[in-house]
């Protein structure tokens, strides 16, 4: 009979390499690329280019510890990891807590998909286009796992190939091979143009690129639906550090080449000015779908992320047994539903401050970002002394890379903290957390399924 039950339970391992790098990177590139780095930029000038490159180093650090745990642990998702370094308390307060982080990144990502769609339904109010992506989102994470890994393979195949598009394009015209509207790249060249704000602004720009990046944990939750995951995950973090920096990175250099940083308009897209730079006709309306394509790729990457994360919560008996439940398509239809209620509490946020709802929610991810980036370093800081063998793939530089990213972490996540801008989110965030450790006290006596991995106790 239990047996029967774990099988029930069990998620399908029906991902492929290159699924689990699309929904990596479509996790990662979306609102935060294509519509956040005019506020990027505005903040820090040319120069938030080192913020982008800085953050590519913290991701470097943070994936490769996560794909070192993996493979030493393989039937460990991220969750598991940290269970097994900490124990279940901390795990449950660490995953309530990445939970809450998609829950919000989606909401945020289906306003940001409306805004985009208003642009063509102008007369259409922003709550009812919240409401028709959330119903196109849900039908995509209501299929096989298999079937999502391909919709979202597609999804995030459009990002990548308009952004590389975008860089050709910009490349073109910086070096005079395609005419602009614009001289261009003078604007890289005075070092007052260049960090006008100086390193102060360049590091507040720090947090919010963290953010951009995140969603390369997301990996660490395929884990468990990936055929010989430890033998192909060292690749494919190598592969998603290197294509996102490089996807963030060259944007924001064109950008800041073609563009003074000071005349980007914050509530339009970067990429669409570039284009009506070019002379491009009809660009905004081919770039408003590739937003609109963007945001709900990314939305979709985070549905699944909280859905899968839900299930392993109550696998380890840190949630409601009824959310480990796995349908004959391998997806866990109640954690799925449990995602449903909170994009339809946004979208009746949307429908109460549809003018503020947006801003309201931007600056949570943040912070749990950080908090998650922060708990896989001090994981494998944790679990490597107690490797019984030594893995084929070890992060270099251990243990002081390590130290280095999670206290860089810890100094921006308190930077976050502090910032009078982001009070109403730090009070929101840290109310959440407070409530969780409470919760984490009261848990103990709830027995894990058997689906619990061994050796996973604390």
């Amino acid at each position: 009979m239990k047996e029967n039950t774990a099988s029930k339970n069990t998620l399908k391992k029906q991902l492929l390499p290159r699924h689990i790098r699309m929904i990596a990177i479509g996790g990662m590139i979306g609102t935060g690329i294509f519509k956040g780095s005019a506020d990027t930029i505005g903040l820090a000038g040319p120069s938030v280019i080192f913020s982008y490159l800085f953050a590519g180093l913290l991701l470097l650090i943070v994936m490769g510890a996560l794909a070192e745990m993996a493979i030493v642990y393989p039937s460990h998702n991220m969750k598991d990891l940290i269970q097994k370094a900490f124990g279940r308390r901390f795990s449950f307060v660490t995953g309530a807590t990445y939970c809450f982080m998609w829950l919000t990144v989606c909401v945020i990502e289906v306003i940001a998909a409306g805004s985009f769609l208003q642009y063509w339904f102008s007369s259409i109010p922003l709550w009812i286009l919240c409401l028709i992506c959330s119903i196109v989102l849900i039908l995509i994470n209501a299929t096989s796992v298999k079937s999502f890994g391909e919709i979202e393979f597609w999804f995030a195949g459009i990002k990548i190939f308009v952004i590389i598009a975008f860089i050709l394009l910009g490349i073109a015209i910086l070096f005079g091979i395609m005419p602009s509207n614009n001289s261009s790249s003078h604007y890289l060249h005075n070092y007052s143009d260049f960090m006008p704000n100086g390193w102060k602004a360049v590091f507040s720009t720090l947090l919010v690129v963290i953010f951009s990046y995140g969603g390369s944990e997301l990996i660490g939750l395929t884990i468990t639906e990936t055929k010989d995951a430890e033998k192909v995950l060292p690749g494919v973090v190598k592969g998603v550090m290197w294509r996102v920096v490089l996807f963030y990175t060259l944007p924001i250099f064109i950008i800041c080449g073609l563009i003074p940083w000071d005349k980007i308009d914050a509530n339009a897209s970067p990429f669409v000015q570039v284009f009506e730079t070019a002379g491009l006709q009809g660009a905004s309306h081919v770039m408003n779908f590739i937003l609109l394509t963007a945001v709900l790729s990314a939305a979709n990457s985070g549905i699944y992320g909280c859905t899968r994360m839900l299930h392993s919560l109550s696998q380890s008996g840190d949630a409601p047994k009824s959310l480990s439940y796995v349908n004959k398509q391998g997806v866990p239809v109640y954690s799925l539903a449990f995602s449903v209620l909170f994009l339809l509490l946004g979208t009746y946020l949307v429908y109460l401050y549809p003018e503020k709802a947006f801003s309201y929610l931007l600056a949570i991810p943040g912070f749990t970002v950080s908090l998650i980036w922060i708990s896989i370093c001090l994981a494998q800081l944790k679990l490597r002394p107690q490797y019984k063998e030594k893995p084929y793939f070890k992060l270099w530089g251990f243990p002081y890379l390590t130290l280095f990213a999670a206290c860089t972490l810890i100094i921006s996540f308190i930077v976050f903290l502090i910032d009078s801008a982001n009070r109403l989110s730090s009070i929101v965030c840290v109310a959440f957390v407070l409530v969780m450790v409470i919760l984490s006290f009261f848990k103990r006596n709830t027995k894990p399924t058997s689906l619990e991995v061994p050796n996973d106790t604390n």
